[in-house]
C-alpha cells in the first residue's frame, strides 16, 4: 500500500433504521460519535414515528457528513403501503426466497413493484422533507430480477440525484469463494450495474459486509477483511443495534447487532481505519 496516498473515503452504512427503538438508538449513538456516515431508513418499520425521525436528523446534523437513504422493503414480515400489491401472503409481502424465485421465473408485475417503491420514496420525502441521498433494499431486494428494473425506474423518477447500492465486491477470488451468499450477490449485481449504467444512475463501486449471521464471529476480524481492497466510495453494510422485544418479534438477526455496535463503538475501530488508510470523514 502506498503510505503517501490519501485515505480512501468509504461509506459505512447501518441498515434498518426504523426497525425497532433499540436499533434506532444504536445507530444514532454511532452516528453522533462519528463511527458511521450513512444509514438507510425502513419507512415501513414500526419505529419511524416523528420523534425517531427527528432524533435521527439531529444526530446526522452533528456529523460532518452523514448520508440518509431509503431502505426499500418488499419482504415479510412487513406490509405494503399500496393496496393492490402482489404477490402477498396474509396481508404481508412474501418471504424473500419466494420473491427471488418469482423474479427468476418472471412472475412479478413490474408496475406493481414500481408503484410500491414510488410510495415508499414519497413516504421518505414526507418524513424528511427531501429525497433520500441514496436508495438500497432490505435483504438486497433491489438486485432481484424484475424488481431491479422497477426499482431503478422509480428512483430515476422520484430521486434522480440519489445513488443506489449494488452488492458486487472488489476482493480477490480466494476471498470471494469463502462466502457463497456473496457470490450470489456478485451475480445479481452484475445485471443491476448494467441497468443502472443505462439509466444513468450512480452506484457504489464496491461493496462489503456480508457474513454468516448464524455463526459466532469476531466482528473486528471481519471488518478488517471488509476494508481490504474496498475502493474509494465503496460501501460497507452493517447492522448495529440493541436487542429489544420489537426486534425479536420481527427479525432473526438479534445478538450479532449488539456485537457489531460494540466493535464499531469501541477503541479498536479507529486504529483499524487508520491502519487501512480509510476515513469516514
Amino acid at each position: 500500500m502506498n503510505d503517501t496516498a490519501p485515505p480512501r473515503r468509504i461509506w459505512l452504512c447501518a441498515d434498518d433504521y426504523g426497525l425497532s427503538p433499540g436499533v434506532n438508538l444504536a445507530i444514532r449513538d454511532l452516528i453522533e460519535r462519528g463511527r458511521l456516515n450513512a444509514t438507510s431508513v425502513m419507512v415501513l418499520g414500526p419505529a419511524v414515528g416523528r420523534a425517531e425521525i427527528s432524533a435521527l436528523q439531529a444526530a446526522a446534523a452533528s456529523s460532518p457528513r452523514c448520508a440518509t437513504g431509503l431502505h426499500v422493503t418488499l419482504t415479510a414480515p412487513f406490509r405494503p403501503l399500496t393496496m393492490h400489491f402482489k404477490p402477498i401472503d396474509g396481508g404481508m409481502f412474501p418471504a424473500f426466497p419466494k420473491l427471488l424465485r418469482a423474479g427468476l421465473l418472471r412472475r412479478l408485475d413490474a408496475e406493481i413493484i414500481r408503484a410500491e417503491v414510488m410510495v415508499q420514496l414519497s413516504a421518505f420525502a414526507e418524513m424528511f422533507g427531501r429525497a433520500p441521498d441514496f436508495v438500497d433494499g432490505h435483504q438486497h431486494v433491489q438486485l432481484f430480477p424484475q424488481v431491479r428494473d422497477a426499482f431503478l425506474s422509480a428512483v430515476k423518477t422520484a430521486a434522480p440525484n440519489a445513488w443506489v447500492r449494488q452488492g458486487g465486491r472488489n476482493q480477490r477470488l480466494a476471498q470471494r469463494l469463502r462466502t457463497p451468499k456473496a457470490l450470489v450477490l456478485d451475480a445479481l449485481s452484475a445485471q443491476f450495474k448494467r441497468r443502472a449504467t443505462r439509466a444513468d444512475i450512480v452506484f457504489n463501486p464496491g461493496f462489503a459486509g456480508v457474513y454468516n449471521f448464524s455463526r459466532l464471529h469476531d466482528f473486528g476480524s471481519l471488518m478488517r477483511q471488509f476494508l481490504d481492497g474496498l475502493p474509494e466510495n465503496g460501501v460497507i453494510m452493517c447492522h448495529p443495534g440493541f436487542v429489544d422485544d420489537t426486534l425479536v418479534s420481527l427479525d432473526p438477526l438479534t445478538t450479532p447487532r449488539e456485537r457489531e455496535h460494540a466493535f464499531l463503538g469501541g477503541e479498536h475501530f479507529p486504529p483499524l481505519l487508520a491502519a487501512s488508510k480509510v476515513t469516514l470523514a
